[in-house]
């Protein structure tokens, strides 16, 4: 290992494949571009940069983060010492594995947490801000309670008690008191705790709340910072068939319920609140509606605004009421989504679920001023949401498939893994995401599916990857339906999708499910003929498809409602009526129904309204009549409401979210870098304006032209068009027409420099 005496020395002598890599680690070292190692080790100890840095550190990578902070102040000098290879090991291979012990201090260097200088180790010393836990929990192994004596020691104390460890917990371990105090009545709260070991004395007025019990309390999963082994799990096998088919049977109960939703939203659109979100009476009344509870209907209409299917906006047609507030409204990407295959359909709210930075489960619970929080409101964004779900998952991925493990075993592995977010994964955020992962179809019985699982493997293909598979677990669509003597007919399964559109349009949902119960009905039989179908076309359609005989109820049925049906017709006038029974006519125009609607006979077979179509065809029907209705030609047409819809707009904001820079971009930066540390660390010899001072081009152009001629390289100073000034050392190669082409000695490329952005040139020695 080569000696270093700085940090900015130990990063030059990097190569360039690990300064990539540390790039890429921390990305906020690369913006903007640094001058020169000095400038990149100086941004890398910066607190705010190590704070992030430390965010996916593990247990163990803090031990050693730890024990070299340790080493460091505890010197007579109290000046940072470092902590040789050898000693680190002796003092935690008691505990830890040599093997991950260099592969955790390897990812500490990797981020420049940790540098070497020969085998001695350096901390950057902000490194030691960023533990999670007080200073000393994981060198010094206290004589602490253990989780089951905690539960056991706060089930025996009083209110009083349980409120001051509660405070505690919230706002912070360590708290101030004078019944801390030795000779303090034994009867007081603290001295009842400080007995239990519910708290540690620290001194006449100061006590601390040990780290389990600030655990329990907070509800997060317990991990002990002295523990640098990561926790084991006791997974559980299934059959990966199994799981695949509860995944594919979860995602068709998604699929139909969020069609509800957008059929509800669509017929009648609700009202957003001043706020933005969804109304507790509008989320009960969809819910309502499409048969689900509450809570569910919630994580419905996140997801559907997540894959903007539903919208915020003014509908088209707005609604009945003069309003010119916002309406959540389906958007017109629905109707292309109900169309699209049931695998295309999932992968669609999948990967919606998977970036969406808020927290579905979290509506209804109460907010800082106790109020519910609503559905789609503001206050459920949770910018780290979509990395603790991805975080969960991959978890469960790592496993084989088959497997399935327990919510509390998720949440210690993941303490572990990252203890400065520990709180994340407390038991309620961890069972809610693997029950909203269940709903959507990832999860089957504890364990991953397959679908899932392409999902998450992050390849360009993992979408269509993923849509193969959750095609192959969904049970293949049939084409055959039973039809029962009470006028019921069963679906044994998903219809295809012309099938399962004729159904619904001549039957109505009984009862929903793997196997669905549609009931066929005179209001069901007429709306199949509004739409256009004739008698014979359903006769033939249940003749098909059906196999099990057909009823004769239901032939009598269709023939009696068709016989009825389009006697009498409708039109606009605002509308009209008309029939080529002039009796069935006069009939109309002597009913009560007539005055309602305005009707008046213009001809023994036409009569005009000034009632919309819609209201006359819908009032005549409440009266005992049956009409059609008819356009310009006399063509029955299909007058069922289509439902309002929000156009997407193009600009609509989304939230920032950076894109992080690729490999080729960080190793043409990390070149960029190593040339103008070759520049700082160049001796100049003959210079134009190296003190920055203006002078005449004419000795710009000199200079470059003699350092092409004689082939000596030269240190430029360089303004790119961004503004940013750098140092490079260059050969000119051809100086002309207001350009410098020059030789870069470290790629071998040749660059182009404007000359008027040459500040300073000198050559070197």
């Amino acid at each position: 290992m080569t000696a270093t005496d700085s940090l900015a020395g130990w990063l030059g002598a990097r190569s360039d494949a690990q300064l990539v890599a540390l790039l890429e680690l921390r990305p906020d070292l690369a913006v903007p571009l640094p001058s020169s190692m000095a400038v990149l080790a100086a941004r890398a100890e910066q607190r705010a940069s190590v704070l992030r840095a430390t965010d996916d550190l593990t247990t163990l990578e803090f031990a050693i983060v730890e024990t070299l902070a340790v080493h460091g102040v505890t010197r007579s000098d109290r000046a940072a010492t470092p902590l040789s290879r050898g000693a680190l090991h002796v003092q935690l291979s008691e505990r830890v594995s040599a093997a991950a012990l260099d592969t955790a201090l390897e990812r500490l260097t990797d981020r420049a947490l940790v540098w070497a200088d020969g085998e001695d180790l350096h901390l950057v010393p902000a490194a030691a801000e960023a533990l999670p836990w007080p200073i000393g929990s994981t060198t010094e192994i206290p004589d602490a309670l253990t989780e089951p004596e905690v539960v056991a020691a706060l089930a025996q104390i009083a209110p009083a008690e349980r409120a001051l460890l509660d405070k505690l917990a919230t706002t912070g371990p360590r708290g101030r008191s004078r019944d801390a105090a030795p000779g303090t009545p034994a009867d007081r709260p603290i001295q009842q705790l400080l007995t239990r070991r519910l708290l540690h004395w620290i001194d006449e007025e100061t006590v601390e709340l040990p780290v389990t019990v600030g655990q329990v309390l907070r509800r997060e999963p317990v991990t002990h910072p002295h523990a640098l082994t990561p926790p084991q799990p006791r997974p559980s096998k299934q059959a990966p068939s199994d799981i695949n088919a509860v995944a594919a049977g979860e995602v068709g109960e998604l699929l139909r319920h969020c069609a509800d939703v957008l059929e509800a939203l669509g017929q009648a659109p609700a009202p957003a609140l001043r706020a933005g979100g969804l109304g507790v009476r509008e989320l009960r009344r969809i819910a309502k509606q499409t048969g689900v509870d509450e809570a569910r209907a919630g994580l419905l209409v996140e997801l559907l605004a997540a894959a903007k299917l539903v919208e915020k906006g003014l509908p088209d047609p707005p609604p009945e009421f003069d309003s010119t507030d916002d309406f959540w409204a389906p958007t017109s990407a629905a109707d292309s989504w109900r169309e699209a295959p049931l695998a295309r359909r999932w992968v669609t709210l999948a990967l919606a679920w998977l970036d969406l930075d808020r927290m579905p489960w979290m509506i209804g619970m109460r907010d800082a001023n106790d109020k519910p929080l609503a559905a789609l409101a503001i206050e459920l964004r949770t910018p780290h949401a979509p990395r603790d779900r991805r975080a969960i998952l991959n978890l469960l991925g790592e496993y084989p498939s088959g497997t399935a493990l327990d919510p509390a075993d998720i949440g210690k592995i993941m303490a572990w893994r990252q203890p400065r977010w520990r709180r994340h994964f407390r038991s309620e955020a961890v069972e809610n995401t693997l029950r909203e992962a269940a709903a959507l179809g990832f999860v089957g019985r504890g364990g991953l599916g397959s679908p899932a699982r392409a999902l998450l493997h992050g390849a360009p293909t993992s979408a269509a990857d993923a849509e193969a598979a959750m095609e192959s677990a969904l049970p293949a669509p049939v084409d055959h339906v039973l039809v029962q003597a009470d006028l019921t007919v069963i679906a044994p399964g998903p219809l295809t999708a012309d099938l399962q559109q004729q159904i619904a349009l001549v039957a109505d949902v009984e009862s929903a499910g793997a196997a669905t119960v549609y009931r066929i009905g005179e209001t069901s039989v007429r709306r199949a003929l509004d739409a256009g179908m004739t008698a014979a076309e359903l006769h033939t359609l249940f003749t098909l498809h059906s196999r099990t005989p057909i009823p004769q109820a239901l032939t009598y049925l269709i023939d009696d409602v068709a016989r009825r049906h389009g006697q009498l017709r409708a039109g606009m006038a605002q509308s009209f009526v008309r029939s080529d029974d002039p009796a069935l006519l006069a009939q109309v125009l002597a009913a009560p129904v007539a005055a309602t609607l305005a009707l008046r006979a213009i001809a023994p077979t036409v009569a005009i309204a000034q009632a919309p179509l819609g209201e006359l065809l819908e009032q005549l029907r409440a009266a005992g009549f049956a009409p059609a209705g008819e356009d310009s030609a006399g063509t029955i047409v299909d007058l069922r409401p289509r439902g309002a819809r929000i156009m997407i707009r193009p600009n609509a904001r989304q939230p920032y979210r950076p894109t992080p820079p690729s490999t080729e971009q960080l190793t043409l930066l990390v070149a960029e870098l190593r040339a103008g540390e070759r520049a700082a660390s160049a001796r100049n010899g003959q210079a134009v304006r190296p003190d920055g001072t203006r002078t005449s081009t004419a000795a710009t152009l000199a200079l470059l032209q003699l350092a092409a001629r004689v082939r000596r390289s030269v240190n430029i100073g360089y303004v790119d068009a961004s503004g940013i000034a750098t140092q490079r050392v260059v050969e000119p190669l051809k100086v002309g027409n207001g350009q410098l082409d020059a030789l870069d000695p470290v790629t071998g490329a040749v660059r182009h420099f404007t000359l008027h952005r040459i500040a300073s040139v000198a050559l070197l020695e």
